[in-house]
């Protein structure tokens, strides 16, 4: 099974919550509260986004956490990247050199493609279409993802 990991899942969380309040700083402890995550767990997670620049801190008695830009400008792919690191299916498939094997590989340009798919469409999705509910005739299976292999290219509906 392919997944992101259990603390870009929660940064996701993090970072929606401190999206619905745009004008406000929000303390590490609010942000734990209302995402009902561990403080310690939250305070990892602000680190790790404030060092990539998603969140911006501010010390003090009013001190918290608010978005370092709009929400409509921070993609998926930045949160899972502040988390994980460079987007990649296969260790080549993110870069080159990771594999001993990649002049023998026939499959390495498939998964080269297959992840460009992938992070194209992290990229499509901002971080202010995640506040959105979805609408009542979407299945639980979510948004659909259109994909034309040969091209590499990705549609959202």
């Amino acid at each position: 099974m392919l997944r992101v990991s259990r603390l870009t899942d929660y940064a996701t969380v993090v970072m929606t919550c401190i999206a619905a309040h745009p004008d406000d700083v929000l303390s590490t402890v609010q942000i734990a509260d209302e995402t009902h995550l561990e403080l310690p767990t939250v305070s990892k997670l602000l680190k790790a986004l404030s060092h990539a620049a998603l969140v911006e801190s501010f010390r003090g008695v009013n001190g918290g956490y608010r978005l370092a830009r709009p929400a409509s400008e921070i993609s998926l792919a930045e949160i899972v990247e502040a988390l994980e690191g460079p987007i990649g299916m296969t260790e080549c498939s993110a870069g080159e050199g990771q594999c001993d094997r990649e002049s023998q590989c026939g499959v390495r340009g498939s998964w080269q493609r297959i992840n460009s798919v992938l992070d194209q469409t992290l990229r499509a999705v901002s971080l202010a279409e995640m506040l959105k509910p979805l609408p009542p005739a979407v299945s639980s299976q979510g948004r659909k993802i259109a994909v034309t292999v040969k091209t590499g290219e990705a549609t959202t509906e």
